[in-house]
């Protein structure tokens, strides 16, 4: 008769061999959440841990505060407390933040196609419904930056599925401007479309020219299928272009009328569009 295999000492050995590397860990329980508090710091009786976003003095040698828990040291994980957790663990996980590392958690086919054409490659971690795609830096987290794409860095945990393949790569700008907001408030004269100088022939240094035009007719499409929030939608499609490509000089103006076409048709007006161009270039210092 075949016995069951009992994972518990696995997540142990995992959760230990991580913290070793310097990643921050934890133990989740079914349903892949982390543990709940304990009595004492329930409801945030105790003023919840000193690094969270509201700091606090606990100071609970359990698994409490989800990923502010996360730890790398070993008399932690291995203490009596942390123990009784992973007998009923059903995985582990990991604080990013904690590690210096960003997640971009791609839940579905459509996501990881976006990624592919939109995101610099990196170290990638196959998933139950997606991918994880790691970078080398930390930012802040979000939930829905895009559909069925969340951030998962600062103030957040992710589960550990292995170590992945490809090279670790650092944190591009295209996904930090992921979480950035358009200013409620833009106050910008009216002005010209200024396209970023051309850099030697013109032609982009780092990317191909079917790259380039993918990543135009993405933001095209994020901006076409909007269904609310446009305004943002706009900055935030016009932000992620020239994240990718504003120092290079591959853009022209006939990528930009695009782009602003694609916003005009949406119902943006010309000012608009030159003021949402103009803060996205200020917010990348070209």
């Amino acid at each position: 008769m075949t016995q069951p295999t009992d994972t518990r000492g696995d997540h142990l050995h995992t959760a230990l061999s991580l913290a070793a590397s310097g990643v921050p860990v934890l133990p989740l329980r079914a349903g892949k959440v982390p543990f709940g508090n304990c009595r004492r710091c329930a409801n945030n009786a105790c003023g919840g841990r000193a690094n969270m976003k509201t700091a606090g003095p606990c100071s609970c040698p359990g698994p409490c505060h989800a990923w502010a828990a996360a730890t790398t040291d070993p008399a932690v994980i291995t203490s009596g407390v942390w123990r009784r957790a992973w007998m009923q663990a059903a995985g582990v996980a990991y604080h990013p933040g904690g590690a210096g590392l960003t997640v971009v958690d791609l839940d579905n086919a459509d996501a990881i196609t976006w990624a592919r054409v939109t995101l610099p490659a990196t170290r990638t971690v196959a998933t139950t419904r997606g991918e994880h795609w790691i970078y080398r830096g930390a930012m802040q987290s979000a939930n829905k930056v895009r559909a069925d794409v969340d951030i998962k860095s600062l103030m957040s945990y992710a589960r550990w599925l292995g170590p992945g393949t490809g090279t670790l790569n650092d944190l591009p700008d295209t996904v930090r401007a992921l979480t950035v907001r358009e200013p409620a408030s833009v106050q910008a004269t009216p002005q010209a479309i200024t396209v970023p100088a051309q850099a030697g022939d013109g032609q982009c240094p780092h990317r191909t020219p079917a790259y380039l035009e993918r990543g135009i007719t993405m933001a095209e499409q994020r901006i076409t299928e909007a269904t609310s929030g446009i305004h943002n939608t706009v900055y935030r499609a016009f932000l992620a272009v020239l994240s990718a490509h504003g120092r290079c000089g591959c853009l022209t103006d006939a990528h930009v009328t695009r782009l602003f076409a694609a916003a005009q048709a949406k119902g943006e007006s010309p000012r608009h569009c030159t003021d949402a161009w103009t803060n996205a270039l200020t917010r990348l210092g070209l």
